[in-house]
């Protein structure tokens, strides 16, 4: 009897880790084209769409925000650093598509009212990255689609972008260009299947 309760605990251990771990998506295989992204990730396009009809920013660029963040993976943190054996931490709070960090997440939570949403969602993330770039059009005067600008504001914060706080930061500016760059590869992608994936939908 014991060996059979025993051996039923060990199955709901497993059952509930196999739950746990199936609900953290594995990024799309080819993330150099944003038609096979949206191909292979059923819904993502319908969510990309829905954020970009409500906060104005383009799906190419705030998917080029979302590759340079995380590659397309929902659970990634930064790494945990070591000073020799001595354990130092995350050096932020950052997590998820969007590697939003926590106050700046309950933010977005509050003044989207998406109560409930979780930044390793990608429907979420994609929102609040169009919420992030709507504020810094309407604080920083960025357009909406100047994936560069909205790059640096995304990184440094909207009071950090307003300071030039990126001015004497080469290797952000770099790593800006890369954004900007890969919104047009991503936007130029996009005109030659657009009308397939309206037409599909892309959504189950």
């Amino acid at each position: 009897m014991k060996w059979c309760f025993s051996r039923n605990v060990n199955l709901s251990i497993v059952f509930v880790f196999l739950c746990l771990t199936g609900c953290v998506s594995s990024p799309p295989q080819n993330l150099d084209n944003m038609c096979k992204i949206f191909e292979e990730k059923g819904g993502w396009y319908e969510e990309a769409k829905a954020s970009q009809e409500k906060w104005g920013t383009s799906i190419p660029v705030m998917m080029a925000i979302i590759h340079q963040e995380s590659k397309f993976q929902g659970d990634i943190k930064p790494k945990f650093e070591w000073f020799f054996i001595i354990p130092l931490g995350r050096p932020s709070s950052a997590y998820g598509y969007s590697q939003a960090l926590d106050g700046t997440w309950d933010v977005y939570i509050k003044e989207s009212g998406n109560w409930g949403a979780d930044r390793d969602d990608f429907e979420d993330a994609i929102d609040f990255i169009g919420w992030y770039n709507s504020k810094s059009y309407k604080r920083n005067k960025i357009k909406r689609n100047d994936a560069y600008h909205l790059y640096l504001a995304y990184h440094e914060g909207q009071g950090g972008f307003e300071r030039r706080t990126f001015k004497n930061k080469t290797w952000l500016k770099k790593v800006a260009k890369k954004v900007s760059a890969r919104a047009i590869k991503y936007r130029k992608q996009y005109w030659g299947c657009k009308e397939s994936l309206e037409d599909t939908g892309w959504f189950f």
